[in-house]
C-alpha cells in the first residue's frame, strides 16, 4: 500500500554517488543502517577530534541498499548494519575486511501511533480492528526492521491480518514519519527511533523478536581507508563511545 507523496521521498541510501564524488583521500566513509543517524552523528566528531586529518562522511539508509551499493563498488570504508542477515551477505560475497565484524549495539522494536491518537491501541492484536487501516511497516524484503516485524507478527498470528493493511516504508525513519504525520494509526519501529519523536509518536508496545536485535560493523576489504576503518571500527567498542551510544537509547549487543 502507498500514500501520495511516497514518491517524493528520497531515502539516505540511494545519494551515495552525490558524496563519494566529492570525497578527499582523508575522508572515511561509513555506510550504517538509518537507525544509527542521530548517534553516528555524534561519534563523528568525537572519532575525528581524536584522528587529526579525517573527516567522516556517513551514508545513511536501509541496510540491504547500503549493501548494493557496496556490492557495487561505491567507495565505503565502514558498513553498520541493523542486522545480521545483511552482515552474513556481505561476508559471503567477501566484502568484509578479515577480522573487523563485530557486534556493537543491540535494540528493541516497539509499536507506536501517533501522540494525539484516541484509539486505544495498545496491542498488536488492536490492529485487526476496522478502524487501523494503514500500519506503517518497514519492507520485509529490503529492510531490517520489516524482517524483524515480519518476524514478530507471524510468530503472534497476526501477519495475515496486518499485511493488508500495511504501508511499505523503505527505512526505519520513514516509517517513524508516517506515524509521526498522522498518516498511519501505527507502526513499527526500533525504540531507539521512537526516542526521538516523544512529542510526536508514543509507543503502546514493545514487541518480542525470535532473535535478539543485535547491530555488526566491519570495514570494508576494498575501502579507500582501510586503516582508518579499522580504527573507527575499534573506536565503537570504547567507553566513550558506548556512552554515546547508550544515550541514543542503543542497548548491548
Amino acid at each position: 500500500m502507498r500514500i501520495n507523496h511516497l514518491g517524493r521521498l528520497v531515502a539516505g541510501a540511494v545519494v551515495v554517488a552525490a558524496f563519494c564524488g566529492g570525497a578527499r583521500a582523508a575522508d572515511l566513509i561509513v555506510s550504517a543502517a538509518a537507525s544509527l543517524t542521530n548517534a553516528f552523528r555524534e561519534l563523528g566528531p568525537a572519532f575525528e577530534a581524536g584522528h587529526a586529518g579525517t573527516t567522516v562522511v556517513f551514508n545513511f539508509g536501509a541496510s540491504d541498499a547500503l549493501l548494493a551499493q557496496i556490492a557495487k563498488g561505491a567507495p565505503v570504508d565502514v558498513f553498520a548494519s541493523a542486522d545480521q542477515e545483511v552482515m552474513d551477505r556481505a561476508d559471503r560475497q567477501k566484502l568484509l575486511a578479515a577480522d573487523t565484524r563485530r557486534d556493537f549495539v543491540g535494540n528493541s522494536l516497539v509499536m507506536v501511533v501517533p501522540s494525539d491518537s484516541t484509539l486505544g491501541i495498545k496491542a498488536v492484536a488492536d490492529l485487526q480492528r476496522a478502524e487501523v487501516r494503514r500500519v506503517a511497516i518497514g519492507n520485509p524484503a529490503s529492510v531490517p526492521v520489516g524482517r524483524y516485524t515480519k518476524g514478530a507478527l507471524q510468530a503472534a498470528g497476526q501477519w495475515a491480518v496486518v499485511e493488508p493493511k500495511a504501508v511499505m516504508a523503505q527505512n526505519v525513519r520513514q516509517a517513524l514519519d508516517y506515524v509521526a504525520r498522522g498518516e498511519v494509526e501505527a507502526g513499527f519501529v526500533y525504540a531507539t527511533d521512537a526516542a526521538i519523536m516523544k512529542d510526536k509518536v508514543r509507543v503502546v508496545a514493545t514487541v518480542p523478536t525470535d532473535t535478539p536485535i543485535s547491530y555488526p560493523v566491519a570495514a570494508i576489504a576494498g575501502g579507500p581507508n582501510l586503516a582508518a576503518a579499522r580504527r573507527f571500527v575499534e573506536f565503537l567498542a570504547t567507553p566513550a563511545a558506548a556512552a554515546v551510544l547508550a544515550r541514543h537509547g542503543f542497548g548491548r549487543p
